[in-house]
């Protein structure tokens, strides 16, 4: 229903607006319907708002506003100063970041070296226990900051490879070199946090105060709109074309859908897939397609016994039909798996997992035989974020019980806001659904984040597997790099302790109310600085 610039209307438009007239669609959307240059969007609840306590899309739609990073990514995923003025290198161990001055906080503070430093320490601190903690074991000192003893109290909580030289620089000297350093630096995790965070973190939650774009108005209440407002101080690359946004939480990605077509809402990331139909139809120009970087997978808590053989693991995934479930979940929309990253990141290779991923019942069988079968109740984990996860794991269950004769089959599904935090302690007895949205658009990204024997949540260690990863995050060639990457790659598939499924399209939609709608497939998600408001 988009109007196009002059007196034209594309055919598509006018089809859509026909169809939204028969059945009611409201012509102008959102909650903020009265003209005030404000729009609203649609999305689960986030799990939390302190940067370096979430691995979460739906908290990082809200962070990528309030905060901003030293680099940020461009829209085709290279990466370009915010924050920075400067972030160079003469080894790749030891990187020097000028901050651009004259940068302030939501709460008139000066931005400095510190207001980085003191975040990544917080971030890092194990006994803090954050989500991101990962993140930041590229530092120097991280190991102190994390004893192999859980119990340990450690020695200091700052890490000794941030030396904040003077209030516009600092020095970062990592464990080894890192060639993928300034895009680790977009990553949300790598926000900075102002002195007053940290004399109540639990109530700078509530209210975060950040260096964005956007400053929140009031205070966070869970499960409840998330308003965000431009800040009148900001300084930087990403000034709102605006007037501000509002997160809308919803625990039903179909009730997200239909605010949507009631115009109740203005932008939907995802659509649900059973409704994807629908809204090519009468959306027309304002639905919006694009490619993304995030896989699902399938991952085995190699911490029960019962998942410890590689045998078993290529049963299931030989057993699972993944393009019967693209077709009757996804309507042939999402690209099968065909190796651990999808086909948007360099060194993606079609094919790369062969028939470990080509449906194969009567093989899966033998495997499965081979490994002694299965005993016990096998527990599927989920998340409820969307209707099709339940969908999929309902065939995948159904694909267990009919090819390897698994008979005891239970569902776990979690709120979307606790998922995270269940896998985080380990707490799953079964596959459980897991996701990787491109942080940055990197190989590495995908493979040391989700495979890598620190912090992966498969418990999976292999020393080959780290060994070649540490080469290709060194190597000074490119080429060189992806090389060593996809060795990595083949280590981890021939063990297959987390099996890779299908890589989602990108299928979102906006309200005619706004225009001028980019979503990401980076962590950043939707631009919502550059959404303009009619």
């Amino acid at each position: 229903m988009t109007f196009l610039r002059g007196a034209r209307r594309s055919a598509a438009a006018l089809a859509a607006t026909a169809l939204a007239a028969s059945i009611g669609v409201a012509a102008c959307g959102g909650d903020g319907g009265t003209g005030d240059g404000t729009y609203t969007v649609g999305h689960p609840e986030p799990d939390h708002l302190v940067p370096g306590n979430t691995t979460s899309s739906y908290a990082f739609d809200v962070l990528s506003g309030l905060f901003e990073n030293l680099v940020g990514l461009s829209k085709d995923g290279k990466p370009v100063n915010q924050a920075a003025e400067s972030v160079t290198t003469d080894d790749q161990r030891v990187w020097t970041i000028k901050i651009r001055a004259g940068q302030k906080f939501h709460n008139g503070e000066p931005v400095t070296a510190a207001s980085f430093a003191d975040a990544w320490s917080n971030a890092a601190y194990g006994p803090n226990a954050y989500e991101a903690n990962d993140y930041f074991s590229q530092i120097k000192g991280y190991d102190e900051l994390n004893p192999e003893d859980e119990k340990a109290k450690p020695a200091t909580d700052r890490l000794s490879g941030l030396k904040v030289v003077d209030d516009t620089t600092l020095e970062v000297t990592l464990n080894e070199p890192f060639n993928q350093f300034p895009q680790l630096l977009t990553y949300p995790a790598f926000a900075p946090m102002p002195k007053a965070a940290f004399s109540d973190l639990k109530a700078y939650e509530d209210a975060p105060i950040g260096n964005g774009p956007y400053r929140i108005e009031g205070k966070w209440q869970r499960n409840g709109p998330i308003k965000l407002v431009p800040f009148s101080g900001y300084t930087g690359p990403r000034k709102p074309q605006n007037k501000g946004v509002t997160w809308k939480s919803y625990s039903s990605a179909d009730t997200a859908y239909t605010d949507l077509r009631a115009g109740r809402i203005d932008v939907l990331q995802t659509i649900p897939a059973a409704k994807v139909p629908e809204a090519k139809r009468l959306m027309g120009e304002r639905f919006l397609p694009r490619k993304t970087g995030t896989i699902d997978y399938l991952g085995f808590p190699l911490f029960d016994e019962r998942f410890a053989s590689a045998d078993l693991r290529k049963a299931f995934s030989m057993a699972i039909d993944r393009q019967g479930i693209n077709k009757a979940v996804y309507n042939g929309d999402y690209i099968v798996a065909d190796s651990l990253l999808p086909p948007i990141i360099a060194g993606h290779r079609p094919g790369a997992c062969g028939e470990l991923c080509t449906y194969n019942p009567a093989e899966a069988k033998r495997l499965f035989d081979k490994a002694g079968g299965f005993k016990g109740t096998l527990e599927l984990y989920f998340s409820n974020a969307q209707p099709t996860y339940y969908q999929w794991m309902q065939i995948v269950a159904n694909s267990l019980k009919q090819n390897l004769g698994i008979t005891d089959i239970q569902f776990r599904q979690v709120p979307a806001a606790d998922y995270f935090a269940l896998l985080g302690r380990r707490e799953e007895k079964g596959p459980y659904r897991q996701n990787w949205e491109a942080d940055y658009p990197s190989a590495q990204n995908y493979l040391q984040n989700m495979w890598g024997s620190v912090g992966n949540r498969m418990g999976w260690k292999s020393e080959e597997f780290d060994d070649l990863i540490t080469k290709a995050n060194s190597a000074g060639d490119e080429q060189e790099a992806l090389k060593l990457y996809n060795q990595a790659e083949d280590v981890a598939l021939r063990e297959m302790p987390q099996i890779p499924l299908w890589t989602w399209a990108g299928q979102g939609g906006r309200s005619a109310k706004v225009d001028n709608v980019t979503i990401t497939p980076y962590a950043t998600g939707l631009l919502v600085h550059e959404v303009t408001v009619k």
